[in-house]
């Protein structure tokens, strides 16, 4: 399992949307903006599920996905990889339920995606762009 560093974790809480790419078990892509992510600690991402009906279906074929974190107000870009739990019941289901109705009380969270970070890399344009950083 790979961990973010203290500061990938200060750039990927500066961002406020997110890209989440998915893609089917037959490889037919997927990526929609996210906003309702939490970093739960340097190596779990959660995400509250409320609209992504085509990126869980995928997810319950194909258990990976890609997130991208940038922003304007972040010092850098990286894209993480996961390995990704897709949970519709239990004590983390409940705890994302109430994350989601305490950040925007008119949203009913569907389901937890959770994420296990498995690679970082370098998004930002440059030289090292693409580079693998964790």
């Amino acid at each position: 399992m790979v961990a973010l560093t203290p500061e990938f974790e200060e750039l990927f809480k500066a961002a406020k949307y997110y890209p989440l790419a998915t893609a089917s078990k037959a490889g037919d892509p997927n990526v929609v903006p996210v906003g309702s992510v939490f970093l739960m600690d340097p190596q779990t991402i959660w995400i509250g599920n409320q609209f992504m009906n085509a990126t869980v279906a995928n997810l319950k074929e194909n258990p990976r996905a890609c997130l991208y974190a940038w922003g304007p107000d972040t010092k850098g870009c990286l894209k993480i990889k996961a390995d990704v739990t897709v949970l519709e019941s239990g004590a983390d289901f409940e705890k994302m339920k109430e994350m989601v109705k305490a950040r925007r009380a008119d949203l009913v969270c569907k389901a937890l995606l959770a994420l296990k970070v498995t690679e970082v890399y370098n998004c930002k344009s440059g030289g090292d762009a693409g580079k693998r950083l964790l």
